[in-house]
């Protein structure tokens, strides 16, 4: 009984060894994302929990078989929605993956488990006029009203990532051409235009506001672009806080996120008539068919139009004409 339970510690030394490997892989050769890397470590810390809870092993070795189908079905069980479901299972996959390639296991167990599909929900956007009314509220005569009318613009006039926005430095952006220098998923290089809007406010910021914010801070200078109210670096939760007080400003009851502003950064291109592959390099989307989705919120803005406006449909007119 006491050598299995030195085994089992040994086999259990040996699948953390393997998770660091596998982490080390994300990071150096995967060239993933800090976000991308602590989804993976936080599904792989629930899989591994569970086999150890339900006594079925450690994710080098399992002790009963069919252990990929039990866990999907407890995923399911625990009313995790289908895209949590497919994100998981696919950390998973990739984990497994990388552990046959290295000689840690003999089979990619996860690899022929099929996963529930994802209900097709289109991006949630905001109207020219919301987005207005939102620049409108931001006091920009203060230096930490400057800094969110620059988050504002770049974050809809430019499309970036809240993680790309908050990774700023000044030496990214280049006013002279009217770009800014993005480091994007997997830390990939895009050039994203400027706005004149946003450049004016940018030059406003770096020469008012910023220094101002860098008063407060006396322990460090940080490198940061963006600042929050005690000069350090602004964070992405910190800016969707901001977010969330602009819109109290605006006394809408709705919730904004900084991915709903980029969604309506390109849904608005595409309206006003950008073609896919420009907004595809603009978005730094890798595969065209993420970029398409938003051709389809048009399409639906533009039923939603007819539905609202045309006689035909509204009935207003028609019903005057016939009287």
């Amino acid at each position: 009984m006491r050598n299995f339970k030195k085994q089992e510690k040994v086999v259990d030394q040996k699948a953390i060894e393997a998770v660091e490997r596998f982490e080390v892989y994300l990071e150096v050769e995967r060239n993933a994302s800090d976000y991308t890397i602590k989804n993976y470590l936080k599904d792989i810390k629930m899989f591994s929990e569970y086999l150890e809870n339900e006594d079925f092993g450690s994710i080098l070795e399992y002790k009963v078989k069919n252990v990929p189908r039990y866990y999907l079905a407890y995923l399911v069980s625990e009313n995790y929605s289908k895209t949590s479901i497919n994100r998981m299972i696919s950390s998973l996959r990739s984990m497994y993956r990388y552990f046959l390639e290295k000689g840690l296991v003999k089979e990619n167990p996860f690899k022929a488990v099929e996963t529930p599909k994802a209900d097709k929900t289109l991006p949630k956007f905001l109207y020219p006029k919301e987005i207005e009314h939102m620049f409108n509220v931001i006091e920009s005569k203060t230096a930490l009203g400057l800094r969110d009318l620059v988050i504002l613009e770049l974050l809809y006039g430019s499309g970036l990532r809240v993680s790309e926005l908050c990774a700023l430095k000044e030496e990214n952006l280049d006013f002279s051409n009217k770009i800014v220098k993005v480091f994007g998923k997997g830390h990939k290089e895009r050039l994203v235009p400027m706005s004149t809007k946003a450049i004016s406010a940018l030059k406003e910021y770096l020469y008012l506001a910023r220094p101002e914010l860098l008063l407060k801070n006396e322990i460090n200078n940080p490198k940061s672009l963006l600042l929050n109210h005690h000069g350090g670096e602004l964070t992405p939760r910190g800016v969707r806080v901001i977010l969330d007080n602009i819109i109290l400003k605006t006394s809408e009851n709705f919730h904004v996120s900084p991915h709903m502003l980029r969604h309506s950064f390109a849904t608005h291109l595409l309206d006003g008539g950008a073609d896919l592959r420009s907004v595809q390099e603009m978005l730094g989307h890798v595969n065209l068919s993420t970029t398409q989705i938003y051709t389809h919120v048009s399409k639906e803005q533009i039923k939603r139009a007819y539905m609202e406006s045309h006689p035909r449909q509204v009935g207003g007119i028609n019903s005057e004409n016939k009287k």
